[in-house]
């Protein structure tokens, strides 16, 4: 078995994988169930490639998220369900479906006028699959109503920033940021409260109500939240690194340097991202 750019190399050698007799025994075992976390990581793996700038990462981890999307195609496969080909066919048909302005008549010819549209379709779409499911005897895996699109499958506050765009389409939105921020404050409030009594179930209720406050400001300043955090993430990491090495370097170690010593090193840290931006 030779390497190919051809994708039907790549459904053999997972055909290949699968065969009960000759393939790998780890992957014959496997289900959507068993593999669906390696395809949220593998998701995850090319949003880092992106955010590094690194071509070489992202072309390979593209290659890991495909991988993940020829094994579901081959377990559906083998269980008479759907086919590779029945995927590549339903995107290509979706896609096609979703620009009209590009593949038949249509008006939209601003980015705006093009989302409406493709709101409108997606709405059209989510009919047709209910109406499919009813006829297959399947119950409706959404909820009713407007937001019964946004599916509890997303990262928490990609699902926030979600029901909270589609609650403003009809309205149910702050008018500006500013009045958010005096929620936020009303939100720390209540935690504080929750915090002095004990309740951890109340605490753990409270904090997510900030949390929803916060990706509300998020998404009004165009900030969104997800790579907001991600970006803190980043931060943090190099500003630890810096205390780790430091310590190192003077012959200290993290496990016996306190508190105070640890923030003197981090306000260093962050001084010296001041000075590299402002050079």
């Amino acid at each position: 078995m030779e390497p190919s750019k051809d994708i039907a190399r790549l459904l053999e050698i997972m055909a290949a994988l699968r065969q009960p007799e000759t393939g790998c025994p780890w992957d014959i075992v496997q289900t959507f169930e068993t593999i669906k976390p390696y395809t949220l990581e593998e998701a995850y793996e090319v949003a880092d490639a992106i955010e590094r700038n690194d071509p070489d990462d992202l072309c390979e981890e593209l290659g890991d998220l495909l991988l993940q999307v020829v094994f579901h195609a081959q377990i559906a496969s083998e269980s008479g369900l759907f086919t590779f080909e029945d995927v590549v066919e339903a995107i290509t048909k979706k896609m096609i479906r979703r620009h009209p302005h590009v593949f038949a008549r249509s008006d939209a010819d601003t980015p705006d006028a093009v989302k409406q549209q493709w709101d409108t379709i997606k709405k059209q779409e989510k009919s047709e699959r209910a109406a499919r499911r009813k006829a297959r005897g399947m119950a409706d895996v959404f909820q009713d109503g407007l937001l019964g699109s946004v599916q509890r499958t997303f990262p928490a506050l990609t699902e926030a920033v979600k029901l909270q765009e589609q609650a403003a389409k009809v309205g149910f939105d702050w008018d500006k940021a500013e009045p958010i921020l005096d929620k936020i404050e009303e939100e720390i409030a209540e935690l504080r409260e929750a915090m002095r009594e004990g309740d951890q179930h109340k605490i753990k209720d409270e904090l997510g109500d900030l949390t929803f406050a916060l990706v509300n400001i998020g998404r009004h300043v165009k900030a969104d939240p997800e790579q907001a955090l991600r970006g803190t993430n980043v931060k943090f990491r190099r500003r630890f690194g810096y205390i780790e090495k430091t310590l190192r370097a003077n012959g200290e170690s993290l496990e016996h340097a306190s508190l105070a010593r640890m923030e003197e090193l981090w306000q260093e840290a962050k001084k010296l991202e001041r000075g590299i931006a402002g050079s």
